[in-house]
């Protein structure tokens, strides 16, 4: 009986003393926590704002310059549709003027005070008409008053374009100025990697979120250029078909006027009239 007390005891303390060699070898292998969380959270503000103050100063460049264009497109937008609003306007009552009249004369005498295309319309009509006095070709001297029309026409429409260009060229390269700042805070981001010999998360997430935070910025400057100058580009072309319908009652006039030699008189003394009030 004794003895086999001594066995249990002995057998007893041996599996005592395996359990807490095995304990102390699992304590020296396990992690530390506080590395582990340390580790895990992320060492940045992944907000625009913190993204962008610890960015890259390359990065930060093109982020500002994509700013800088998004407000030009959006300060273009607003200048460029006021002038919009109000050339189309003026061309409007232009065209409705120029309709409700019968002879030249009459349109010249109703837009004396008259100002824009409608004015810069009947004054070239006028000047070739006077410049062609006595002659007798009066297909001759319509056709070069409709070639001055087309002109000014061409003309207006260069003038109300002024500005959208830079729309153009806003959507056509922000994309590809986004993706540079994209590739260029990628590229840093694999540069830590390299140097913290790490691909845990918490250590790339900054830069790749930095990096795409820049096309994110492309994307943004360019999507509105190019809408507003597709919608300018159909206002401009409706602006011009309004000079256009102006030009032609002009035209209409001028040529009613010539089928009827009485009426060449009261237009020539209204030139006069309009030339020195210029």
């Amino acid at each position: 009986m004794t003895r086999m007390l001594d066995f249990a005891a002995r057998t007893g303390a041996a599996a005592l003393a395996f359990y807490c060699s095995a304990a102390a070898m699992a304590q020296d292998t396990a992690p530390d926590a506080g590395s582990l969380i340390g580790t895990a959270a992320l060492p940045r503000d992944l907000s625009p704002w913190g993204m962008f103050l610890n960015a890259d100063i390359v990065v930060k460049a093109v982020l500002i310059g994509l700013a800088c264009a998004s407000v030009l497109t959006w300060t273009v937008w607003l200048a460029k549709s006021i002038e919009l609003v109000v050339a189309k306007r003026s061309a409007r009552k232009a065209a409705a003027l120029l309709a409700s009249v019968r002879t030249l004369g009459e349109a010249i005498e109703r837009a004396r005070d008259a100002k824009g295309p409608l004015r810069q319309v009947l004054q070239a009509t006028t000047v070739e008409l006077a410049l062609s006095r006595g002659s007798l070709d009066h297909d001759g001297i319509k056709e070069r008053i409709a070639s001055r029309l087309e002109r000014l026409e061409a003309a207006c429409g260069r003038r109300i374009l002024i500005g959208t260009g830079l729309l153009a060229t806003i959507g056509a390269t922000a994309p590809f100025i986004g993706l540079f700042g994209t590739v260029w805070g990628i590229m840093n981001s694999f540069i830590g990697i390299s140097k913290s010999h790490t691909t845990n998360l918490a250590v790339v997430a900054p830069g790749i979120a930095e990096a795409l935070l820049a096309t994110a910025f492309g994307l943004a400057a360019a999507i509105p250029a190019v809408v507003i100058y597709n919608m300018f580009a159909r206002s401009t072309a409706h602006y011009r078909a309004l000079l256009a319908d102006a030009s032609a009652e002009v035209l209409r006039l001028a040529g009613r006027d010539l089928d009827f030699e009485a009426g060449m008189s009261p237009v020539s003394s209204r030139v006069a009239n309009l030339s020195a009030a210029e």
